[in-house]
């Protein structure tokens, strides 16, 4: 496969998930889909969570927020290697004028990251909304034209690598960082 046919297949395929604003209730919930996988709002949640707990939840919502903010970095280290502009739309403004790159998705990182450290960490309900909640996050970013179907392909995967690399560096963030957790 060259790369030139894999680009052809991502275009026909992001093409073909694309919905229109006028789709009504489709659109207004991909909307709010693409919106809740937003860093500004897992971040200062987590912090709350972390802030207003003790005990398991206290030490979650910091692996949790540590994890986000670590990965938001690396992802925005790529964007900025790779700098793949996003697809031709009007909506989401706000990503379009502070981060003009779409390779690869945050969103789609940053949900499949909260999936992987839900599942290890607990509780399983939570687990198990992450994960009915993630798949639909990186959709709604290809359905809005913010991304590339391989954007958000990608993402997931970084997201899912990237839980393991922090999961595997809890012990070592536990003894350097106690006051955290």
């Amino acid at each position: 496969m060259t790369l030139k046919s894999i680009l052809a297949w991502d275009q026909h395929w992001t093409s073909r998930l694309h919905l229109s604003r006028d789709s009504g209730l489709a659109w207004r919930l991909a909307a709010v889909l693409a919106h809740s996988g937003d860093s500004w709002f897992w971040l200062p949640g987590l912090g709350l969570i972390w802030l207003f707990s003790r005990g398991e939840w206290h030490a979650r919502a910091a692996i949790m927020a540590v994890g986000v903010f670590a990965l938001a970095v690396l992802v925005m280290l790529i964007k900025f290697t790779v700098k793949r502009a996003r697809p031709d739309g009007d909506w989401g403004a706000v990503y379009r004028q502070t981060d003009p790159h779409s390779f690869p998705s945050g969103h789609a990182a940053r949900a499949f990251l909260l999936l992987i450290l839900a599942w290890a960490l607990g509780p399983s309900w939570l687990a198990v909304a992450l994960t009915l909640w993630a798949p639909l996050v990186a959709l709604s970013r290809v359905v809005t034209r913010m991304h590339y179907l391989s954007d958000v392909l990608a993402g997931a995967l970084l997201g899912v690598v990237f839980s393991a690399v922090v999961l595997a560096l809890v012990p070592l963030l536990m003894r350097f960082f106690p006051f955290l957790f």
